[in-house]
């Protein structure tokens, strides 16, 4: 194929190249704990395989030859000739790092060939012949053309594909002498075969032709409903296929070995159609048997037909469809004012049932965009290895709830806040072994990832059982920087002291490293997430650890809100920070410190006159007794905000303001009222915290 051709595979790799290098790091984590598992190891070695299939038919020669490195290291392991160690370990992650650099350098439209690999490709080509060079030896490879004999597994495969009407043939290919892409062509064999049926085994093995292991022929044993003429007109289609001869296989044809009177599952695999990727492999799924042949055409017409229920979908897309279903929710209040302001009876039924329609689009639209948090969890495995092996800390990571889900565009910006959060909880909360002993505690330290949903939100914590936030120390810090005053000091609780490291260069970190101490952290957490319209909160023990409280809401598109208003403007504020609305007589407004506050079931409540706070005036302040006020939280402070009017909850379709108007504080953004008014959306943390 040329370039050109494929070039419209480019998305589909990107894609399946992402799966394969996280199941990868998942798979050398397990393998870095229990070097002795094999299956874990063959796991590796066929996702590498995978890689490096997809990769060379894509033209990225690079990363073949690196995966290539990883699948001869792997195959070494796997035959018992090499045992990996933990200089090994370090370089299948390396690997795996590079593969990723490769990855993004690809989908930057700049290939692979600005990562550098020899050091790594050598290094790990190194490793089984150093083990060879004092002694060791590796099993001798089957050569091509041995191997002919069936297996009594394929015998039975061969047996049951002619009970169901099946032909199986032996095709023997022969390519071109002058051939110079060996393996592409026998790939392309094998793959025309599987489309047109099942493939029993290849001789030479997969891994062999893949590797060019053979001279210019090879034979492909499949099982198939075409008949012999169209399975050679296939096959000689390919281009620089020179013979193609096809013959009949029958059950008492096929030659059953002398010395295996038991079944046995093969030992070769053939890869499938689609770029890259490996068909089902015929073996006995763990603690059963292999189904039979019969079984095969069907559960493969099944497995096509799963997969041609789940399309993967651009996110451009998707938000274009979010968009088309805001102007939808927009046009149907229109059209409820409308209707509400000329008193027509008549179109309450169908506007009802518009209003049905359009909700359970915008539910299902609102659902098709979200992916569960599993989506970053995924990385915290090797970041937490990583760093407590930089820092000399032995860690346990705990995950809970990953399969809570979240719109995906939460999901693309909570990954780098929650990267930020666990640095900090390995840096600075877990102690060393040597400190965990002599506060008697267990060497090993936790830290726990939780996510559930509660409400119309999302909830992540991150414990960890570490020395705590002393705020001692953090007083101290704040003093010697000049962040507080003596009398500021002296003012504040251990509480408001600990919050102090969420202002804007402020590091309790004693010098700068690569793990933390420049300054920012904690504080960029905070801004974004509460520009997420969520809410942050730490609580911490000392001696006992930490814990960091992250809400964030399902979606930042469409939400419900409580539309207020001040003076003569209307403003929106998320229901999600509304706690409640209530009415506060004139006569039980008090002055604390200077500051409007009232009693609310027994507790101080903060009030804001709001039309203050947003530099307006307030309309008939003197008129009536009461004041509307809306009891909002943000973090662990309640604050009541006086408006002049609460209109009612209504959905919203959140709008930018744009470049220019993004950074003004305490606004999150504005949307369209039913009456074509433009609304601000008010945003309770930034409001406050002016």
């Amino acid at each position: 194929m040329t370039n050109m051709d494929m070039s419209q595979y480019l998305g589909a790799f990107l894609d399946e190249a992402g799966d394969n290098l996280k199941h990868l790091d998942d798979l050398i984590l397990a393998v870095e704990k229990d070097q002795t598992d094999m299956d874990n190891i063959a796991e590796i070695f066929r996702s590498a395989h995978t890689l490096k299939g997809m990769s060379s038919t894509m033209g990225f020669d690079r990363m073949a030859s690196l995966t290539h490195a990883m699948e001869d290291m792997l195959d070494s392991v796997r035959r018992g000739t090499y045992s990996l160690k933990a200089k090994d370990i370090d370089l299948l992650f390396r690997s795996l790092d590079t593969l990723q650099a490769m990855v993004d350098s690809i989908r930057n439209g700049n290939g692979d060939g600005s990562v550098e690999t020899d050091d790594l490709v050598a290094a790990m080509r190194n490793a089984p012949k150093e083990v060879q060079a004092a002694g060791m030896q590796p099993q001798d490879a089957p050569s091509p053309g041995e191997d002919k004999e069936f297996s009594g597994q394929e015998l039975q495969w061969i047996s049951e594909a002619s009970g169901l009407g099946l032909n199986v043939y032996e095709v023997r290919v022969s390519l071109s002498p002058d051939c110079l892409l060996k393996a592409a062509r026998a790939y392309m064999v094998v793959s025309r075969l599987d489309e047109m049926g099942d493939i029993i085994k290849t001789v030479p093995p997969v891994e062999a032709l893949e590797n060019e292991e053979f001279d210019h022929e090879f034979l492909v044993y499949a099982a198939t409903s075409r008949s012999l003429e169209q399975v050679r007109d296939a096959v000689a289609r390919v281009s620089e296929v020179v013979g193609a001869d096809v013959r009949e296989v029958s059950r008492d044809r096929a030659v059953l070995p002398a010395d295996r009177e038991a079944v046995e599952p093969p030992k070769e695999k053939a890869p499938a159609a689609g770029a890259g990727k490996e068909v089902k492999e015929k073996t006995p799924p763990p603690g059963g048997s292999t189904p039979p042949a019969s079984a095969q055409p069907q559960r493969k017409s099944e497995a096509a037909k799963k997969a041609n229920q789940t399309v993967r979908v651009d996110i451009g897309r998707l938000d274009k469809l979010m968009n088309l279903v805001g102007e939808l929710v927009i046009g149907r209040a229109r059209i409820e004012r409308l209707v509400q302001e000329a008193h027509l009876r008549e179109f309450d039924e169908p506007l009802s049932q518009l209003g049905r329609i359009s909700g359970d689009i915008q539910e299902l639209v609102t659902k098709l965009r979200m992916v569960p948090v599993s989506f970053i969890f995924e990385r915290f495995p090797r970041l937490v290895r990583d760093l407590s092996k930089t820092l000399g800390k032995e860690i346990e990571l705990v995950m809970e709830g990953q399969e809570t889900e979240l719109d995906r565009t939460v999901i693309d910006e909570i990954g780098d806040p929650m990267v930020h959060i666990i640095r900090n909880s390995i840096d600075h909360g877990v102690e060393t072994p040597a400190e965990r002993k002599r506060a008697s505690k267990p060497e090993k330290g936790l830290i726990k990832i939780s996510a559930y949903q509660e409400g119309s939100g999302v909830i992540i914590e991150v414990t960890d059982d570490g020395k705590g936030i002393d705020a001692s120390k953090v007083r101290a810090k704040a003093l010697a920087n000049g962040t507080i005053t003596e009398e500021e000091s002296a003012a504040m609780s251990d509480e408001e002291v600990v919050n102090l490291i969420f202002l804007p260069g402020f590091s309790m970190a004693e010098k700068v490293t690569d793990v933390s101490g420049r300054g920012v952290g904690m504080d960029a957490v905070k801004t974004k997430v509460e520009s997420l319209g969520g809410q942050f909160d730490v609580s911490t023990e000392v001696g006992t650890g930490t814990r960091v409280f992250v809400r964030l809401p399902l979606t930042l598109a469409i939400v419900l809100a409580l539309l207020i208003k001040v003076g003569d403007e209307t403003y929106a504020l998320p229901l999600e920070n509304v706690e409640e609305t209530i009415l506060v007589k004139k006569e039980n407004v008090k002055t604390v410190h200077g500051t409007p506050a009232t009693l609310l079931r027994g507790d101080v409540l903060t009030l804001c006159n709001l039309a203050e706070m947003l530099g307006t005036s307030r309309n008939g302040e003197e008129a009536g007794d009461e004041y509307p006020v809306v009891v909002v939280k943000t973090g662990k402070t309640r604050i009541g905000f006086i408006v002049d009017e609460l209109i009612g909850q209504q959905d919203i379709v959140i709008k930018s303001l744009g470049r220019f108007l993004s950074k003004i504080r305490g606004i999150a953004g504005a949307t369209i009222l039913g009456d074509g008014n433009v609304a601000l959306i008010l945003d309770v943390a930034g409001l406050y915290g002016r």
